[in-house]
């Protein structure tokens, strides 16, 4: 026999043996109860390989492998058999790959693994959920026909469902503790805010949080400006009013405001350290109960405490202390906020006041010294100085004589020469309009005129004057198209009337394009003869008169500074951007040969010397004694 012939004789063999042990694994009732029952994730893991590799041919080896931290470090959460440490290593390496690609993977594979006995391969598959890499199963498997290694592959894939299904039962097991907490806590905030009051909200909040958490007692406290003082215990009636009790439980709230955390005695295992003297002694009063306090904190300040009490024996787990704090963390600011609010009015006042002085006459808040100082300056100076009153206004500049250039008859724009910021001469040609349809036209009536000249002649020949008078009529019509049409062809030129510039007119891109009879096309403006155009407000205007100077400066011009003198106040106003202001005109003192028609900036116009305190305040006042007329009964 050779050795090929044995090796098919052993893989036969095995695979003889092992269709037993497939269908017992697969009829393994007790083993499939004790992976769906697993209490925890290690002993789902344990249960999961231990299925999945009985239900595989030849495992030599398998790690469950889970990503421990963000970065995907992988640790072994189960084995099955032991594994060496080279063997670890290539299991690791494969999960490690099987997760960075996201699918099964094989390393170790080779095409004559029939005929190399003793040789094995590694087979991972990773855990993957909502894109989230958990984990991956590597195994180390008798070398085998692609073929097989697709079914152990497919295998795989289909025990991934367990884990995955399982993953989503512990998040959805989570969310639901998340959405229990949300629901109490949403509760509490409803009756807090339906009670009127500070103590009418504190009682019913320590009776609901007594049922809502199993506690025999409930207490609140409130840290004003010293010590905790106890302003509500649940199961009153049954406590009444002892001295000591009260004493306790406001020594035991102090001591957890204290340390700002949460204060648990009996101690558990996994807690850490806080100093619990007072929590003790209020536990030896209470026949050694259960006891938790929560400090409530408004903006890292303890404004009070809750404190939980059970009986003994009965211990707060993990869930329940996270519980109590986020109802704690929900609670104190409403109740700081309602309690704050109880107070008398003269209290309120007299507490804002003291600490408004506080701040100010104390050793901290310097900045707050340093400007009130500076207002007090600035006031004083501004009530003492005098200065030049300037009216403010945006301005433009404008040519004093503007040409517009308007489409003569409806038609299509042939051509363009030139365009908004060009220098033109007198007489020079623009644009033109399409002269084709005006061309026939034209020569469809000369050719009708030539015809009614010819009908005319025969009508005069024939001694037909009706008909020849009705000829020289027709003759007199086409005639009166032709001169028609040749005024049109001259016109099809737009012409500059003067020399100047384009202040506006772009036709380069309306090449083709109609216009109409009217439309604008191109607006010129002289380069020697400005004016300047202001938009006064209206609460301004009144105090501008003809002959006042005041200077320009336009955004093109920073560096220079044009005079002018006021000409004109139109008695017309107009809106715009929100605000009514005047148009007035004013005329530059100097020419300037580098300065456009279309320019703006902002003029600043002189009035008189008024104090500095009158030129800053003078639009509010305005406005406050507008709104006040307006306003008064």
């Amino acid at each position: 026999m050779s050795v090929s012939d044995s090796g098919a004789g052993s893989a036969s063999t095995a695979a003889a043996t092992a269709e037993p042990e497939q269908r017992i694994a697969y009829l393994d009732k007790a083993l499939w109860n004790r992976l769906a029952s697993a209490g925890s994730p290690q002993e789902m893991a344990e249960f999961w390989l231990k299925l999945q590799c009985s239900m595989i041919d030849d495992v030599a080896h398998a790690v469950l492998y889970r990503c421990s931290d963000e970065r995907g470090t992988l640790l072994p959460a189960a084995f099955w058999f032991g594994a060496s440490d080279q063997r670890s290593n290539a299991l690791l390496k494969t999960a490690q790959r099987a997760i960075t690609e996201g699918k099964g993977v094989v390393s170790g594979h080779h095409t004559d693994a029939a005929g190399r006995a003793g040789h094995y391969c590694c087979s991972a598959y990773p855990f993957i959920l909502d894109g989230k890499s958990w984990g991956a199963v590597a195994l180390e498997v008798a070398d085998r026909s692609e073929e097989q290694l697709r079914a152990v592959m497919r295998q795989l894939q289909w025990g991934a469902a367990w884990i995955e299904a399982k993953l989503r039962q512990q998040q959805a097991s989570a969310g639901d503790q998340r959405r229990a907490q949300s629901i109490v806590a949403l509760d509490l905030v409803g009756l807090l805010l339906d009670e009127q009051g500070y103590a009418a909200s504190a009682q019913a909040l320590v009776t609901e949080l007594a049922v809502r958490v199993e506690c025999d007692l409930v207490a609140l406290g409130a840290a004003a400006e010293g010590p905790n003082r106890v302003t509500a215990l649940s199961h009153s009636a049954e406590f009444g009013k002892q001295m000591n009790l009260s004493r306790a439980l406001a020594a035991a709230m102090d001591e957890a405001c204290d340390q700002k955390a949460a204060v648990l005695v009996p101690v558990g295992d996994t807690q850490d350290y806080r100093i619990t003297l007072a929590h003790e002694t209020l536990s030896r009063l209470l026949d050694d109960a259960v006891i938790l306090t929560i400090p409530l904190l408004q903006r890292d300040r303890p404004v009070g405490a809750l404190l939980f009490q059970r009986a003994h024996g009965r211990a707060f787990d993990q869930a329940g202390i996270d519980l109590c704090d986020a109802l704690a963390a929900v609670a104190g600011p409403i109740l700081e906020q309602k309690r704050r609010d109880d107070r008398h009015l003269l209290a309120k006042t007299g507490d804002s006041l003291r600490t408004q002085l506080q701040r100010l006459l104390g050793p901290d808040f310097i900045g707050r010294k340093i400007a009130l100082i500076t207002i007090a300056l600035v006031v004083a100076t501004f009530a003492l100085l005098e200065d030049r009153y300037r009216i403010s206004a945006p301005a433009r500049i404008e040519g004093r004589v503007q040409r517009a250039l308007v489409a003569p008859f409806d038609g299509y724009i042939a051509t363009q020469t030139a365009r908004a910021g060009d220098q033109v001469k007198k007489g020079e040609v623009l644009a033109t309009l399409d002269s084709r349809d005006l061309r026939l036209e034209h020569t469809r009536w000369i050719t009708t005129r030539a015809q009614r000249i010819a009908e005319y002649d025969q009508r005069i020949a024939e001694h037909d004057r009706a008909g020849a008078n009705i000829a020289k009529a027709q003759i007199e019509q086409a005639e009166a198209h032709v001169a028609l049409l040749d005024e049109q062809l001259k016109r099809t030129e737009l012409v500059a009337a003067f020399d100047g510039i384009i202040v506006s007119g772009d036709l380069s891109q309306s090449i083709g394009a109609a216009v109409n009879r009217g439309d604008e096309l191109f607006r010129i403006a002289p380069l020697d003869s400005y004016r300047v155009m202001l938009e006064v407000d209206e609460a301004q205007v009144l105090d501008i008169e003809p002959g006042q100077q005041g200077q320009l400066k336009v955004a093109a011009l920073l560096d220079q500074t044009l005079p002018y003198t006021i000409k004109l106040t139109t008695p017309i106003s107009e809106a715009r951007d929100g605000r009514n202001f005047f148009r007035v005109e004013a005329e530059l003192d100097s020419a300037n040969g580098q300065l456009r028609p279309g320019m703006a900036g902002v003029a600043k116009t002189e009035i008189e010397s008024r104090l500095l305190i009158r030129i800053w305040s003078q639009d509010l006042l305005d406005w406050i004694r507008l709104k006040l007329w307006a306003w008064w009964p």
